[in-house]
């Protein structure tokens, strides 16, 4: 399914669920020789990764598929988001690419250099984001031809006080925060997200959401939802363990998968 499997992870659902409970924020993992392009030294990486890194985000959503009536598939990035971000526009369309964050980084969470300036980033496109949009289209192609319909739920979660890199950090923190897409997000899987979570805002601090690019602006059944969790719920900040929250959420998400696989 993929060209390069040790850097992301499909693993199978029900045959009839249309769900894929994608994690694309939650390792640390970097290959050797993407960690010699890195400036930053072996505590100051550890430091960015604590920030960066949607810590227990695929324990979440592992939970979360044991908990479901209808298992979900899932699709789990196994290389931290500093190789390459996934979720990125590779191009000019990326708002992020004004602090350095564009598909591969070039700035820390708090500004500092990442890499080295004037960096190409076309090997890692190539190694890494390039594979990894190929093998989720084709997860998502796969729900479709099942089901008629694909429901990526984008799981991740967000510090509870703002980074110096969040370009929309000055609004609401809320508990879950839903980001969203005109097309590709309708009312029903809003109402299912603030159903099974509770508290929740949308698109603050955090907004869209993701869907590959073959089928973004195109297919409205494939409908797609961003869950970004407060970290201060569920983990120790920064990059500390996971406590009971988990648990709950893990509980929250699966209503959300079951409340949308009908």
């Amino acid at each position: 399914m993929t060209d390069a499997p040790h850097s992301f992870e499909p693993l199978a659902g029900a045959g009839h669920s249309p769900v894929i409970l994608h994690v694309p924020h939650s390792a640390r993992e970097i290959p050797d020789d993407v960690r010699a392009g890195i400036v930053l030294g072996d505590e100051e990486l550890e430091r960015e990764l604590d920030h960066i890194t949607d810590a227990h985000t695929a324990e979440i959503a592992e939970a979360a598929a044991g908990l479901a009536g209808v298992t979900p598939w899932r699709f789990v990035n196994r290389l931290s988001r500093l190789v390459v971000d996934p979720e990125r526009f590779p191009d000019e369309r990326e708002e992020m690419r004004a602090v350095g964050m564009g598909a591969v980084y070039t700035r820390t969470t708090h500004g500092g250099v990442l890499r080295p300036e004037g960096v190409d980033p076309e090997p890692l496109l190539e190694g890494y984001f390039l594979p990894y949009a190929r093998a989720m289209t084709q997860a998502v192609a796969g729900r479709l031809a099942a089901t008629g319909r694909a429901v990526i739920i984008d799981v991740h979660s967000y510090p509870s006080r703002s980074l110096p890199y969040e370009l929309h950090g000055e609004g609401p923190r809320p508990a879950v925060c839903l980001g969203t897409d005109s097309l590709h997000t309708p009312p029903g899987l809003l109402d299912a997200a603030r159903e099974a979570f509770g508290e929740t805002r949308l698109d603050s601090p955090f907004s869209g959401t993701y869907v590959p690019l073959e089928f973004y602006g195109k297919r409205p059944e494939v409908s797609a939802l961003m869950v970004e969790i407060r970290r201060d719920t569920y983990m120790t900040e920064p990059g500390g363990p996971a406590g009971a929250g988990l648990e709950r959420l893990a509980g929250a998400l699966a209503d959300l998968v079951d409340a949308v696989s009908r």
